[in-house]
């Protein structure tokens, strides 16, 4: 366990003291440790990451305690960013952009309840705090501290960030902001000059692949084959970041849920043949899959929010051979994150679920979407394996191939918008024969809950951008694994490096993601042991 000491007695004495660290986010928390160096273009830590490894012979099970001993180094300087959002025009697109223009010019705006000043709230890295130790037991009681998440290593401010990006709409921001229906009309008052300016580029219409009912909108379309597509990305991308004087752009797909496509031999089980499928213009090669091939070939990360098969084999083995990050899939934002919460709790009570029966409706341009079959069942596959690690976790509960029954509908009902509702029946099996039902209803402002999670994913992919790692013994220092597993807090369907266990357990997701943070100033993994409160003198 660690102890806080703060230099500045007077200044951090107090948790009101911690709130400075949220007003002034070019305070950080300074760590007293001889496993970390701090210089003005880096931190250096050395970490020693402890875990298990378990083997089976003769069916007896051996555990052997394993520590990696590594450095991380971490760049100071946050770099000038650029997000470019895929589906600039949807109702994500104008939310989000809307939001991040509110908070940097702290736009106010009347409600019926009086005046709103904007914020941050439902987003990981900009809301919530982290527990970084206790005072001094021999100074008086102690007490805990946490503090911004932000306030651990330098991150890029959401209110920095330039936005550009892609739509098959060419309505201007403005307009779009006001057919999404999401912000108060008074706010959508106060950001119209500032959106009515930005408008998006032409995007590639693929009528295959999406819903039959979304080509009212594409008048903002791409001409040409698959090769000219993905070289005009790789244009718009590179003009973008020279037109904004930008260091880093990342990619982000926000646009409509696709099919899934093809996975095949021939079509994109390699790099080389999804290049090549583009090449010949292979109809099965879908728009967001040349996305992500332009993003990586640009040396640009690229996070698919939508829950269609984009980082296939072959776009991942791509994204290795250029060392450039890619993450997914679909957001995770209302009722998906809370089932892998309550459903996490439920097991690890030791309470077997046996059924779950998740019904939507919504009726924003994604619930329309999604009443074609072949779209809806990209959604369908995303939600329904949210509960595989915790079930297959428990054998005393569930048998070997046993698994709750799982039921999810979604339907499109125009009058309702984005507040989409969501209603779940969790239905378990209890002591001696008993039965258990949990009935919720949820209703999710669909955008304002997605946009905080994409400010989150921006964020936290900038900072891996920045952070290398090197093994005790080597030389050589590198970054993480292509596919940027510690997302996964905010994906539904999280990818992970093959041949690795997928987590969908938020509260796991959410450890991983804190004690990562930890390690890149050399404080160990806070396991909420505490035993600096439960010891005696």
């Amino acid at each position: 366990f660690f102890v806080t000491t703060f230099h500045m007695a007077d200044f951090y004495s107090t948790q009101a003291g911690m709130a400075s660290l949220a007003d002034d986010r070019t305070k950080l928390i300074h760590v007293d440790s001889p496993n970390v160096i701090y210089s003005e273009d880096e931190i250096l830590s050395q970490y020693e990451y402890s875990h298990n490894v378990v083997e089976v012979v003769n069916d007896v099970l051996t555990v052997k305690p394993k520590k990696l001993e590594l450095a991380f180094k971490t760049q100071r300087k946050v770099p000038k960013t650029g997000v470019m959002f895929v589906g600039l025009a949807g109702n994500n697109g104008t939310t989000i952009t809307g939001g991040l223009i509110a908070n940097k010019l702290k736009l106010q705006w009347m409600t019926k309840n009086g005046l709103r000043s904007p914020d941050f709230f439902g987003s990981l890295t900009q809301s919530t705090t982290i527990r970084i130790g206790a005072t001094d037991p021999s100074k008086g009681p102690q007490t805990d501290y946490n503090v911004p998440f932000f306030s651990l290593v330098p991150m890029v401010n959401p209110c920095d960030l330039v936005v550009g990006g892609w739509d098959i709409s060419g309505n201007n921001l403005a307009v779009a902001m006001q057919n999404a229906k999401v912000f108060d009309v008074a706010l959508q008052e106060k950001l119209w000059p500032h959106m009515e300016v930005i408008k998006p580029l032409p995007s590639m219409y693929y009528p295959d692949f999406i819903a039959a009912n979304q080509e009212s909108r594409a008048d903002n379309v791409l001409d040409g084959t698959r090769a000219d597509h993905l070289a005009k990305i790789r244009q718009d991308i590179r003009d973008f970041k020279k037109a904004n004087d930008l260091d880093t752009v990342i990619v982000l797909w926000t646009a409509n849920t696709e099919r899934f496509t093809d996975v095949r031999p021939g079509l994109n089980m390699t790099a080389d043949e999804i290049l090549h499928s583009i090449e010949i213009n292979d109809e099965e090669v879908s728009p967001s899959q040349i996305f992500a091939v332009a993003s990586i070939l640009e040396g640009v990360p690229y996070i698919n929010g939508s829950p269609q098969n984009t980082l296939v084999p072959g776009v991942e083995e791509l994204a290795e051979r250029h060392r450039v990050y890619i993450g997914g899939d679909d957001f995770k934002s209302g009722q998906t994150k809370l089932k892998s919460v309550l459903v996490d709790f439920l097991i690890s009570a030791g309470i077997k679920v046996e059924s779950i029966a998740s019904y939507n409706h919504l009726g924003n341009n994604d619930g329309k979407n999604l009443q074609a079959p072949q779209t809806f069942r990209s959604k369908e596959i995303s939600k329904s394996n949210v509960v595989d690690d915790m079930v297959a976790a428990n054998k005393i509960l569930y048998k070997e191939g046993e698994h709750p029954d799982h039921l999810v509908v979604i339907k499109y009902m125009p009058f309702v918008g984005d507040s989409k509702r969501a209603m779940d029946e969790y239905t378990s099996s209890i002591f001696m024969g008993g039965t258990n039902t949990l009935v919720i209803h949820n209703t999710c402002e669909d955008s304002l809950l997605a946009s905080p999670l994409m400010i989150d994913l921006v964020v936290l992919t900038e900072l891996m951008m920045r952070v290398q790692y090197q093994r005790k013994g080597s030389e050589e220092w590198q970054p993480f694994r292509s596919v940027l597993s510690i997302l996964s807090y905010m994906l539904k369907a999280p990818m992970v490096p093959r041949g690795t266990p997928v987590i969908n357990a938020l509260m796991k997701q959410h450890r991983a993601i804190t004690n990562l943070l930890g390690a890149l100033i050399g404080l160990p993994a806070d396991g909420d042991m505490m035993l600096e409160h439960r010891l005696r003198d």
